[in-house]
């Protein structure tokens, strides 16, 4: 059986490397994907066809709680251009196998807006759909033009426009069964030559205060955010962790009024729907979380939504205490929590 060149398909191949938590998993088998045509072939084949499929982006997002009997795909779609300008709106294509704070940086180089709170999200442009990364009061759904997805199982690949995407709070079509079959392959962003900046996210404008700038451009927003984020959030290049491990739950306001009787110092945010969003932060440290270590995995210090590998736990590890995690909060509030990343 041949393997097809840019395909690169490798056999028992560790995922340490690929995987910003750090813990020890194999694939059964692994193809790096550049070009739908190859995939394709390589699908045809009845050995790779009926096999288990995991599309793996940056790895940023994900926990491996064991080996994946199966084929990863990972793709490798470069490149990032202005397509076209209408007016003070400009539409990037931007590969889905591109770094996406790469793609902030290039869109603030050629002097264009709307991505600048979206500085240092780690992983890739494919994910951002997928995952509608958000943070600083900015979500990737306010962006979005269109999503171009290849379907696996029919052979096509088709652009969703963002109305197709179902964009929700950390949530897609991309998570649902209808998806099982699709790769995103490229994403459509619409961003603005005139800045219209969101100053308003906890922290932001006085860490441009701090930085003595009273009227700032998009790339000083970026900055600022950036180091945000690198004083907020353990650096995974440093100690292994996905970011947020936590979404924050989001519950009836009937809830949250008698969450904050109880706790004024409770942080909740109104969601459109009349419903009100929960720090989870704010409840994993109440129940004392924050900083706790079991062996190699930890809570960080820093960020009571971060999970972190101090060396050599195993996903199975991080998992029990993420489990831990959930049950106390359960029992202390009554508030669900749910996983941010893919637990496989």
């Amino acid at each position: 059986m041949s393997s097809l060149p840019t395909c690169s398909l490798q056999y028992d191949v560790s995922l340490q490397a690929l995987n910003t938590f750090g813990v020890a998993a194999r694939a059964a088998m692994l193809a790096r994907v550049s070009d739908i045509g190859d995939l394709q072939a390589l699908l045809s084949q009845k050995h790779f066809a009926n096999l288990p499929r995991l599309i793996l982006g940056g790895g940023s997002n994900i926990l491996f709680t064991r080996d994946f009997d199966g084929l990863v795909l990972l793709p490798e779609f470069r490149g990032m251009a202005i397509t076209h300008e209408d007016g003070d709106r400009v539409h990037v294509r931007a590969g889905a196998g591109e770094s996406w704070d790469a793609l902030v940086r290039w869109s603030l180089a050629q002097g264009l807006c709307g991505l600048e709170n979206l500085a240092l999200i780690p992983g890739h442009v494919g994910a951002a759909p997928i995952q509608n990364i958000g943070a600083y009061g900015v979500e990737f759904a306010e962006v979005c033009a269109s999503v171009e997805i290849h379907d696996i199982a029919l052979g096509t690949t088709r652009l969703l426009s963002r109305e197709q995407c179902g964009f929700a709070y950390r949530q897609s079509i991309f998570k649902t069964p209808e998806a099982a079959n699709w790769i995103v392959t490229a994403v459509d962003i619409a961003l603005t030559r005139q800045a219209r900046l969101r100053l308003d996210y906890a922290g932001l404008r006085e860490q441009l205060h701090a930085q003595d700038i009273t009227t700032p451009t998009a790339t000083e927003v970026a900055d600022a955010v950036t180091q945000l984020r690198l004083r907020k959030l353990p650096n995974p290049a440093l100690i292994g962790n996905a970011g947020s491990f936590f979404k924050n739950p989001i519950v009836t306001n009937t809830v949250a009024k008698q969450l904050q009787l109880q706790h004024p110092a409770l942080p909740a945010w109104p969601m459109p729907d009349g419903q009100k969003k929960l720090s989870a932060a704010w409840l994993i440290e109440s129940c004392g979380f924050k900083g706790l270590r079991d062996g190699d995995a930890g809570v960080s210090s820093q960020h009571a939504l971060v999970l972190v590998n101090h060396g050599a736990a195993s996903g199975a590890q991080l998992w029990a205490l993420a489990q831990r995690i959930q049950a106390g909060v359960q029992q202390q509030f009554g508030v669900q929590l749910l996983p941010e990343p893919m637990v496989i």
